[in-house]
C-alpha cells in the first residue's frame, strides 16, 4: 500500500490547486456579463475591442442610422475582447425580430458571429449565414483586409441583399471560390472527354458512355462550376473561363488515347 501513497497525494494536490484555481477565477468572470460597459448614449456601435478607425466608425454610425430609418432594419454592431456587456445589449438595442447583431470577436478561430432575428430568414437564408461568417471572418480574409473591412463588408453584403429583397447565397465571388469552380469545371470536362472516347471503329463520339456519366461530370460542372458563379455575380468573364476549361479539359482527355497511340506506333 505504500507505493500507492505518493500518487494518491499527488492527485490530492493537484485536486486542491484545481479548486482552488477555480474558485479564484469565478468572481472574474462576472465581467463577461457588465452593462456598465454600455455607453450612456444610444449608438448602433460599441467597439470595446477598438477594431474600427474613428472616421470608419462615425461614417457607419451615420448609414447604420439612415439605413433603419429608410428600411427599418435594425443592424447593430459589438466588439469585444477582454469584456463584453453580454446579453444587457439586448435591452440596451431593444433588440427584435428585425435586428441583426454583428459580434465581432478577435479571440476566436473566426471574428464574426451574429444573431438574427427571426424575421430576417425569410429573405437571408441560415445558409447565407454561414457563407457570410466563413467568407468575412475567416483568418485568411482578416489577414489580408483587416477586422474593421471584414466587419463593413459583411454588413454592406446584409444591407445589399436587404434592398434588393433577399438573397439566398453570399453575393461576390472572391478569387478562392472562383478558381475551386474552375477546377470542377475542368475535372468535369476531363470526365466528359474520357466517356467520349470512341471506341467502335467508325464512331466519332461515344455518347452514349458520355450520357451515362453524364450525372458525375453534370453535378461537377453545372452545380459547383456554374452554379456559385451564376448564383454569386452577373459577370461573364467568369462563367465563360469555367466553361472553356470545361471544354479544354474534355478536348485534351477526348484526344489523349490518339496522342498515345501515335507514341506507341513511332515506337
Amino acid at each position: 500500500m505504500q507505493y500507492f501513497f505518493p500518487k494518491r497525494f499527488l492527485v490530492s494536490v493537484a485536486a486542491f490547486i484545481l479548486a482552488i484555481s477555480v474558485w479564484a477565477i469565478a468572481p472574474a468572470a462576472q465581467a463577461y456579463n457588465n452593462p456598465e460597459l454600455l455607453p450612456e448614449i444610444q449608438t448602433p456601435i460599441i467597439d470595446l475591442a477598438n477594431l474600427l478607425p474613428t472616421g470608419q466608425e462615425e461614417e457607419l454610425i451615420k448609414d447604420l442610422a439612415s439605413f433603419e430609418a429608410e428600411t427599418g432594419w435594425k443592424l447593430r454592431i459589438l466588439t469585444q475582447y477582454d469584456q463584453t456587456p453580454g446579453l444587457a445589449v439586448r435591452d440596451y438595442w431593444k433588440l427584435n425580430d428585425k435586428s441583426v447583431l454583428l459580434i465581432a470577436d478577435p479571440r476566436g478561430g473566426n471574428l464574426l458571429g451574429f444573431n438574427v432575428g427571426d424575421d430576417l430568414y425569410e429573405f437571408l437564408p441560415r445558409t447565407f449565414w454561414i457563407e457570410l461568417q466563413t467568407r468575412f471572418g475567416n483568418l485568411f480574409f482578416v489577414r489580408d483586409n483587416g477586422e474593421n473591412q471584414a466587419i463593413v463588408q459583411s454588413l454592406d453584403a446584409v444591407k445589399k441583399c436587404l434592398l434588393q429583397g433577399g438573397c439566398n447565397v453570399v453575393p461576390g465571388l472572391p478569387q478562392e471560390q472562383w478558381i475551386l469552380t474552375l477546377i470542377t469545371s475542368v475535372v468535369g470536362g476531363v470526365i466528359c472527354g474520357f466517356a467520349g472516347v470512341p471506341r467502335k471503329k467508325g464512331q466519332i463520339f461515344a455518347w452514349q458512355w458520355a450520357l451515362i456519366f453524364s450525372p458525375l461530370w453534370g453535378i461537377l460542372f453545372i452545380a459547383f462550376g456554374i452554379g456559385p458563379v451564376v448564383t454569386r455575380t452577373s459577370e461573364f468573364l467568369p462563367l465563360f473561363r469555367n466553361i472553356l476549361g470545361f471544354a479544354l479539359g474534355a478536348l485534351v482527355a477526348y484526344l489523349s488515347p490518339m496522342f498515345n497511340q501515335s507514341t506507341a506506333s513511332d515506337m
